[in-house]
């Protein structure tokens, strides 16, 4: 009997302490389960962060992408000058088909400056003349056509730089323009109004400015210049400047102004003269007759013995 109860409460004892080692595994289990899940928290959410960092930055790059201009020139900007001095039979008809090829080309007359000599009888016009940079060339060449050649220039500068530059800082300021329009939108407070106000009214001149660069740039590449000189056989050809004056030319310069300086003074010497006599001579005479007067009358010495 003894034996069947203490097989039984073995077998209650076995139970039991099965039943506190199954307990444990699983509060183990769960408080492992617990651990592995909060550890996995934040590497997922670091995960999670830098993943939206990434698509933040994506973004960014993307919308900057749309927002920026292409700036690759497939041409470069170039501004053509050029000018020509042509002898002709007849300036007035002359001048006439200038404005008529300028005209044809898709150009205009910028400035029309005519003069004539009434001793020589000679006639001479400086035209000045806008045409497309496409037709600078062809323009040139007609123009020569007209009479005998005697001088041409062409002269190119490249800014293509100067133009790709606007372009970026024109498209800066329009986004510092929109900025502040937006703050200026969301102004509270009288001060804030005012102030972004001000700083609105800098940006915009700011962009109006670079804006007005640009055009001027514009239309210098679209439109050369020219400037056509007739003159007639008997005018006499404008001297073309040879470059800087050297030691010759300076001495002559000197020299020039010299002369000018002695005939300055003896015309002022000249003028002087007429009112000197007139003034001084009296005024002289006066000083003369006052020194003589207060001129002391000779003492006379007595002798020693007397």
């Amino acid at each position: 009997m003894r034996t069947a109860r203490s097989r039984t409460y073995g077998w209650w004892a076995a139970a039991g302490l099965a039943s506190v080692i199954a307990l444990a595994g699983c509060g183990s289990g769960d408080s492992s389960n617990t651990a592995s899940d909060s550890a996995a928290a934040p590497a997922v959410g670091q995960a999670g962060a830098g993943i939206a960092e990434k698509q933040v930055e994506q973004d960014s790059t993307a919308e900057d992408k749309q927002k920026s201009p292409d700036l690759a020139v497939d041409q470069r900007a170039i501004v053509y000058t050029g000018s020509i001095t042509v002898r002709v039979d007849d300036v007035n008809t002359k001048a006439a088909q200038v404005t008529a090829i300028v005209t044809g080309a898709g150009g205009f007359i910028g400035g029309d400056d005519r003069s004539s000599s009434g001793d020589k009888g000679s006639a001479q016009a400086t035209l000045t003349l806008r045409v497309p940079a496409a037709k600078f060339s062809n323009v040139i060449d007609q123009l020569a056509g007209l009479g005998k050649e005697e001088q041409r220039g062409i002269s190119t500068e490249d800014v293509t730089e100067e133009t790709v530059d606007l372009d970026a800082r024109i498209l800066t300021q329009t986004a510092r323009v929109d900025s502040g329009r937006k703050l200026l939108g969301q102004a509270k407070s009288l001060n804030d109004l005012v102030m972004l106000e001000r700083e609105v009214a800098t940006r915009e001149a700011d962009l109006a400015s670079l804006q007005a660069k640009k055009r001027r740039l514009a239309d210098l590449t679209a439109l050369s210049t020219i400037t056509a000189v007739l003159l007639d056989p008997q005018a006499d050809v404008t001297p073309v400047d040879d470059g800087d004056p050297g030691f010759l030319d300076g001495l002559t310069a000197g020299w020039h102004g010299l002369l000018t300086s002695l005939g300055v003074a003896l015309t002022v010497l000249g003028f002087l003269l007429p009112w000197l006599l007139i003034i001084g001579v009296p005024v002289g005479f006066w000083l003369v007759r006052r020194r003589r007067r207060r001129k002391p009358a000779p003492v006379a010495l007595e002798s020693a013995g007397g």
